[in-house]
């Protein structure tokens, strides 16, 4: 059945909930690798200590999209999902700033960076559990010539939340003057611990707009609808489906896959080390000085200029979708984050900090584009029955690349780019340069009806 199209507050309102989810994800990528050094972790550790992250969505991703597929209920089909996810990503958020004393309490014999690496598992797995409906839900409300703004929506949500979750520790010293100092051994700054507070209620708090502002459409025939569920309920089915829909898997859906596989690998390189290697360029990778605090802090600034420039370009991207081709606007903006993470090796000094806010603003104009135009190409060629369960699956082509850089990346930058950090975040940006190559050459724009492709 044809969605009716929605107004832009009601296309705002659905994709609200993002802005919470993008307050997880943007602390998380801020201050984990500099949490990790504080808690003692060497920096050929980090990388491994990452690992939570691309397992907890290959894992859950494709389960909670297929198990959202057949769900309805009071709150719907995706709602329950959203709801869910947020009150564990909360309380993770908030657990996370206290690490250090967990660790003391529950594995006091090991170290205490292992107990931040284990409730990053949990955070992530809970932020997937409400972020994967979140793309199937796009494809349920929308029709599909608006769906690029819907994803693109998603962007701008992302891309705002992202900025002040990157901002926060900065503002809390600068503008507050919330102490950077820890309050005991291996303990995290204050001004960091307070960001993941006001990370949790902003999670919540905007998941909820979403649950309570947009209602979901119950399926055209609900007995029908029960009737197969009843009939294809159960873990074996599950485990069934995903294979399955891997088999049959669209062309479209194929060609993205490779795409998909070295832009993430890039993203992640920059994620593993752009925290770590700003502080190496103002002149410190001591964790214990101010100039190393100095840099992480300018890096979550960096974040928040990438995801500020994201939100702007995603009303640019709304705009272009209607008269470009979504292919050639991917290429061109993961080759502007490409050229980003490159120039960041030809920075040097605290004094030319303001040249990596330019760098990673090149990243944003790519971001914006990785969370929408992929999504916009996929969303046209999908089964209307497993749209939830191929937008997981499309997610192994996302933390598969993450997985091998966690599993290897750390022995790489150790041996092969002799510890260099900085290498390291080019290597990021040469992926992002292959991935656009890959799509003028490799992905080609279809539409489809049904599983068509």
């Amino acid at each position: 059945m044809r969605q009716p199209p929605l107004s832009l507050p009601a296309i705002w309102n659905m994709n609200f909930g993002f802005l919470g989810i993008q307050f997880g994800w943007g602390l998380q990528m801020a201050n984990m690798s500099p949490i990790y050094k504080y808690l003692g972790a060497a920096d050929d550790q980090i990388a491994r200590l990452w690992l939570a992250a691309p397992l907890t969505g290959f894992i859950v991703q494709p389960i909670i999209g297929a198990m959202s597929d057949r769900t309805w209920g009071p709150l719907g089909r995706r709602r329950p999902y959203f709801l869910a996810g947020a009150l564990l990503s909360s309380a993770a958020l908030l657990l996370m700033p206290n690490s250090g004393l967990l660790a003391g309490w529950l594995i006091p014999h090991w170290p205490k960076f292992y107990m931040a690496a284990l409730l990053l598992w949990v955070l992530d797995a809970s932020i997937n559990v409400s972020m994967e409906p979140f793309r199937a839900f796009v494809a349920d409300k929308l029709p599909e010539e608006q769906r690029g703004t819907g994803f693109a929506m998603q962007s701008f949500f992302i891309g705002v939340g992202a900025v002040v979750a990157g901002l926060l520790p900065y503002m809390l010293r600068h503008w507050f003057g919330v102490s950077s100092e820890a309050d005991g051994a291996n303990a995290l700054p204050t001004n960091v611990k307070i960001s993941f507070y006001i990370g949790a209620v902003a999670f919540l708090t905007a998941v909820l707009w979403t649950v309570i502002s947009t209602p979901e459409n119950p399926p055209e025939n609900l007995e029908e609808f029960r009737r197969q569920k009843s009939a294809a309920g159960g873990l074996a089915h599950l485990l069934k489906e995903i294979p399955d829909a891997l088999i049959h898997m669209p062309g479209t859906m194929r060609r993205l896959a490779l795409v998909q596989f070295f832009t993430w690998l890039g993203l992640f390189c920059m994620w593993l080390h752009f925290s770590n290697a700003v502080p190496v360029l103002f002149g410190s990778s001591d964790p214990d000085s101010d100039l190393f605090k100095r840099g992480a802090e300018w890096a979550g600034v960096c974040y928040a200029v990438k995801d500020g420039v994201t939100f702007v370009a995603a009303f640019g991207l709304m705009a272009a979708a209607r008269h470009f081709s979504r292919r050639h606007i991917h290429a061109l903006c993961l080759t502007l984050g490409g050229l980003g993470l490159l120039a960041v090796g030809f920075i040097h000094g605290e004094e030319q900090k303001n040249l990596l806010l330019g760098a990673l603003a090149l990243g944003g104009v790519a971001w914006a584009s990785i969370l929408s135009m992929p999504y916009a190409i996929l969303s046209g060629v999908l089964p209307p029955g497993r749209v939830g369960v191929y937008m997981g699956i499309f997610n192994f082509f996302i933390v598969l690349p993450e997985i091998l850089a966690a599993l290897f990346f750390g022995p790489v930058v150790r041996d092969f780019l002799h510890g260099n950090l900085v290498h390291a975040v080019m290597a990021g940006g040469f992926c992002l340069l292959l991935a656009a190559l890959l799509t003028l050459l490799w992905v080609r724009e279809e539409k489809a009806e049904g599983a068509k492709s």
